[in-house]
């Protein structure tokens, strides 16, 4: 360990030069034309991976896990931008084919005609008979070629 401590404190005070070199005998490749710290920080970096090892696992393992908080909080951002759900207790009308139809949103879905479903597309899927933008439907979210996601036969 002290071996490595002096290694890494010796290139603090060492020419740019001598930082080249030592990247060439290093990593066996040219230095690339980047500033004092970043040699020295890099440098720093190998003689550590090359004494104690790389651990490309636990870098891999850690790389995944923020791609998928990530990605899972880009998921829930742009479903909260597309569609404005009304809070628990609001009454959604709407009017179809000369019937109107009531649906009362609950804090964990929505209640049409005494039964509980999880998706306002559902419950479009059941007046119309055909695939909806439940959103689209009721009016929360902008109509997209009137709001069917399929063709009709």
């Amino acid at each position: 360990m002290s071996d490595v401590l002096a290694k890494i404190t010796a290139l603090k005070t060492m020419p740019v030069g001598q930082l080249k070199s030592l990247w060439r005998e290093l990593y066996r490749t040219d230095p690339p034309e980047f500033n004092r710290t970043y040699l020295v920080s890099r440098l720093t970096y190998r003689i550590q991976e090359l004494a104690y090892g790389g651990d490309d696992e636990v870098l891999e393992k850690r790389m995944s896990e923020r791609a998928r908080i990530v990605l899972s909080q880009n998921a829930r951002q742009k479903r909260k931008t597309k569609i404005n759900r009304p809070p628990a207790g609001t009454r959604l009308l709407r009017e179809y084919q000369g019937t109107q139809y009531r649906v009362t949103v609950l804090a964990d879905g929505f209640a049409f005609e005494g039964r509980k479903y999880k998706s306002l597309s559902r419950i479009a899927q059941i007046i119309t008979g055909m695939a909806w933008s439940g959103p689209s439907f009721f009016g929360l979210a902008p109509s997209t070629a009137a709001g069917r996601k399929g063709k009709s036969a």
